[in-house]
């Protein structure tokens, strides 16, 4: 059945707290656990260090000078932001993902450059890297993740696309090339940091929390009149503008259950999603024995960043903290399928199976690129993505470029329902 979970060793690891956390020594001896590996920087890559979360790393590596030393940085086409963190940061080399953006930028670096979106892989595969944070945004990020996953390198995964379009055969790589998978999404970081230790078949439930975005309690009738400077303002937490939609539709979520089933090799029947306004609670582990796990902390995705760079270890740091002194409210409901239609758009592509979440995915993209160009309405997301999976059949594809292939058709499908082709 498409659906059906698969069987494989996730490349997380319960039982261990320590877990088999690899780092590479001076020597390139890869099986160093970092308990024992010896006292030196961290080399870490950064794949889109001009977005969200790559500013915010670069946050915690200006906290960690002694710890951490920025070997590779990739920026889309923000230049003059990418000359600043070079400057700052002197990494042995810089890829200017827009070709386009990167024209005769060379002169402005002062280490090798490399322009084009196929040339992202360098920074992801550069010599005697430790981690590589992946924070692409959308499909992009997928083969700079899988060529990161093949040097046996640490990938701190942003890029939730990359499970959602091809989770059961990157975790078989991780697992392949002794690659070691850590979330920085604040909820499967929550849930990771929940499960050490833990066995996975006692677990009952994952419990993935949701702020509600910013139409929680808006008027449905009112859905229609959504503007862009609305839809991109989240109340609890600082994103990049695509994900900011995804989170008022929901579809944020709805991606994040699907990596979550790749993520713990838990099948979809045990994941639920809950709407918790205050987002302190970032999401919870339920076991057989009727306890629950949680992990809360105030919003702020330095947190989860800095944890997938130093984990085993917490570093000190000075991050806002809750006040456990002062009143603090929490609550807990049910989301409303009418309200956010793209949740139960990625459930249903998770159960089809196949390259169903993979079309979702793409078909999303294309759908949130045309309603912040003011091409589409809001309210035109979930429907557009809806005619493109009503399109589209799934298959069965056992590689990554066949789910790259159902991607570009998928993204064709939809410019073309959308009525915005090029011909």
């Amino acid at each position: 059945m498409a659906g059906a979970p698969r069987k494989f060793q996730s490349a997380l690891y319960y039982h261990n707290p320590v877990r088999l956390v690899r780092m590479r020594s001076e020597s390139n001896d890869s099986k160093t656990p970092v308990s024992k590996r010896v006292s030196r920087k961290i080399r870490v890559s950064i794949l889109g260090s001009t977005g969200s979360i790559g500013t915010q790393t670069l946050e915690i590596a200006r906290l960690f000078p002694d710890k951490i030393d920025i070997v590779a940085l990739s920026g889309g086409k923000n230049v003059g932001l990418l000359e600043q963190q070079a400057k700052e940061f002197l990494p042995e080399c810089v890829v200017i993902g827009s070709s386009e953006a990167g024209k005769g930028a060379q002169s402005r670096f002062s280490c090798p450059v490399f322009v084009g979106e196929k040339e992202l892989a360098r920074a992801a595969t550069w010599e005697r890297t430790d981690i590589v944070v992946t924070a692409l945004v959308g499909a992009l990020g997928l083969l700079s993740t899988v060529a990161a996953i093949k040097t046996g390198c640490r990938v701190a995964l942003a890029n939730k696309e990359t499970m959602v379009i091809a989770g059961d055969l990157i975790q078989d790589l991780a697992m392949k090339f002794g690659s070691e998978i850590i979330p920085i999404d604040s909820e499967h970081s929550a849930i990771f940091q929940c499960l050490l230790g833990e066995s996975k078949s006692e677990i009952s439930r994952l419990i993935l929390t949701a702020s509600g975005g910013p139409f929680r309690e808006r008027a449905l009738n009112t859905f229609g009149s959504i503007s862009k400077k609305e839809a991109l303002s989240h109340p609890n937490w600082e994103m990049g503008p695509k994900i900011t939609i995804d989170s008022a539709t929901m579809m944020n979520k709805g991606l994040e259950v699907i990596e979550a089933r790749w993520l713990f090799d838990i099948p979809q029947d045990k994941i639920d999603v809950v709407i918790h306004p205050q987002s302190i609670v970032h999401s919870m582990v339920q076991f057989v024995d009727g306890s629950t796990k949680a992990q809360l902390g105030v919003p702020d995705m330095k947190v989860p960043i800095q944890y997938a760079l130093s984990t085993p270890s917490r570093w000190p740091a000075s991050h806002p903290v809750v006040s456990w002194q002062e009143d603090q409210k929490m609550t807990f409901s049910s989301p409303d399928p009418i309200r956010y239609p793209g949740l139960l758009l990625a459930f249903e592509a998770l159960r089809i199976g196949g390259s169903m979440p993979c079309i979702l995915n793409a078909a999303n993209e294309v759908a949130v690129h045309l309603f912040l160009t003011d091409k589409i309405s809001y309210q035109s997301i979930p429907s557009l993505v809806r005619r493109v999976m009503d399109h589209c059949s799934e298959h069965e594809e056992f590689s990554i470029e066949a789910r790259l292939e159902s991607d570009r058709k998928a993204r064709r499908v939809a410019e073309e329902l959308a009525g915005t082709a090029n011909h």
